[in-house]
C-alpha cells in the first residue's frame, strides 16, 4: 500500500468515526499517524524535485518579504506589476509563471520584496504542480497574500487547505506547549489550565512519534491538532491577508457572494488599479514597520532616510543593522519619542523602540 493510500484510509477512517471522549485516543492516534504520513509524502516529494526546478532560488532582500499565492491566472503577475513595476509576464491562460519573479514596493521608507510564484492547484502540498517548490519559498516569507478571483471563491479554502497540509499555519501563533525529551520515567504532562485533552490521548500522540519518555507542560489551552503541531516542531507560523482580484469584471450579485465567502478579504483589481493603495497601506501595517530616526551627536535628526525596522525591535537590532562595531563599542543611546518618559532620555541595549523615535548612538571611542 502506498502513502497516499494510507492517507486516504485514515482520512476516510476520521472522517467516519464521530468524535467524543469515549473516541478521541483513538482519533488522537490516527491524527498523529496521518500528519506523520504528509510530512513523509512531503519530503519525499523534495527528495524527487531536486535539482530538477529553476527560477525557486531566491534571495531575502529589503525590509521585508511577501510572496503572492493563489491559483493559476488569477492574476497574481499583474499585481505584482501594478505594485512594483516589474515587467512580469502575463497572458490569459494557465501556468503563465513557471519560476519565480521578485519585484520591490518602496513605500513609507520600506523596501518590501514581492515574488511572484507559479500557480497553486488543489494536491500542491504534496508535489502537485510544483507545488513543493512552491511552499519551499513560502516557508520563508514574512507574510503571505493570497489571491483569489472574484468569479471562483472557493479558491480560498483549497489554498488555506493546501497550506496547512504544507505545515504552514496563517494568522496564527505557536501553541504553548514545551516538550523535554527524557532517557526514562515515562510521560509527565504538567499544565497551567484545564485542559480540553486528555493526558491518555497526549501521551497516544507522542508514542506515535516514537516520544515514551519527555516532560510535558501545557500553558494554554489546545486542540489535538495544536498538540500535534507542537510535537512534530516544524511548522511555519505567518502573517496571511486575502484580497479578492477582479472586481471590476464582476457584477453586485457575484461580488457579494464572494465576499460572503470571504469577508475578510480586501476586493481589488490589478487591472485597473482599484484599491491597490489601500492594500500597500495593509500589508505595510500587517508587517509591523516602525520608523527609526538617526540623529548624528550635535547635529539634527536625518527625517529624510528614516531606518524601518519591525515591531518591538530594540537598540541592539539598530546597532545590528547599521554595523555590528556598534554594539561592541556601544555605550548607550539618547531617545526622543513615544518610548521614553521625557526627551534625550539615556537608554541601553535592551529598550524596545517605538514609531517615530529619533536615536542618537554614543560609542566608546
Amino acid at each position: 500500500m502506498t502513502i497516499e493510500e494510507d492517507i486516504k484510509n485514515i482520512e476516510d477512517e476520521i472522517r467516519k468515526t464521530p468524535y467524543n471522549k469515549a473516541t478521541s485516543h483513538h482519533i488522537g492516534r490516527l491524527k498523529a499517524k496521518l500528519a506523520r504520513l504528509r510530512d513523509e509524502l512531503q519530503k519525499r516529494a523534495t527528495a524527487k524535485s531536486a535539482g530538477k526546478g529553476k527560477g525557486y532560488a531566491v534571495k531575502k532582500s529589503g525590509d521585508a518579504t511577501v510572496i503572492m499565492v493563489g491559483f493559476p491566472s488569477v492574476g497574481k503577475s499583474t499585481l505584482l506589476n501594478c505594485l512594483t513595476g516589474t515587467s512580469a509576464e502575463v497572458a490569459d491562460y494557465d501556468f503563465t509563471t513557471l519560476e519565480v519573479i521578485p519585484g520591490t514596493l518602496l513605500y513609507k521608507g520600506a523596501r518590501i520584496q514581492f515574488l511572484d510564484v507559479p500557480g497553486l492547484i488543489a494536491g500542491a502540498a504534496a508535489g502537485r504542480g510544483h507545488g513543493k517548490e512552491v511552499i519551499s519559498v513560502m516557508r520563508n516569507a514574512d507574510l503571505i497574500l493570497i489571491i483569489v478571483d472574484v468569479f471562483q471563491p472557493q479558491q480560498f479554502d483549497t489554498l488555506v487547505n493546501e497550506l496547512y497540509d504544507a505545515g504552514i499555519r496563517i494568522n496564527t501563533k505557536p501553541p504553548e506547549v514545551v516538550i523535554h525529551k527524557a532517557s526514562r520515567g515515562g510521560i509527565t504532562v504538567n499544565s497551567t489550565v484545564d485542559l480540553e485533552l486528555a493526558k491518555k490521548t497526549i501521551r497516544a500522540v507522542l508514542s506515535e512519534y516514537k516520544i515514551h519518555n519527555a516532560e510535558v507542560l501545557i500553558r494554554e489551552r489546545i486542540t489535538l491538532d495544536e498538540l500535534i503541531d507542537a510535537v512534530i516542531g516544524n511548522r511555519k507560523y505567518i502573517r496571511a491577508l486575502t484580497v479578492i482580484n477582479k472586481i471590476d469584471l464582476a457584477d453586485s450579485r457575484t461580488f457579494r457572494a464572494c465576499m460572503e465567502r470571504v469577508p475578510d478579504a480586501l476586493p481589488i483589481s490589478a487591472a485597473v488599479g482599484t484599491n491597490i493603495d489601500a492594500l500597500k497601506d495593509k500589508i505595510y501595517n500587517e508587517l509591523g514597520f516602525i520608523r527609526i530616526y538617526m540623529k548624528p551627536q550635535g547635529a539634527p535628526p536625518d527625517k529624510d532616510h528614516p531606518l524601518v525596522m519591525r515591531t518591538d525591535s530594540t537598540v541592539v537590532d539598530v546597532c545590528s543593522t547599521l554595523h555590528r562595531d556598534f554594539v561592541e563599542k556601544f555605550r548607550y543611546a539618547r531617545i526622543w519619542g513615544k518610548s521614553v518618559k521625557y526627551g534625550g532620555q539615556r537608554v541601553g541595549l535592551s529598550h524596545v523602540l517605538a514609531d517615530g523615535d529619533v536615536v542618537s548612538m554614543v560609542t566608546r571611542k
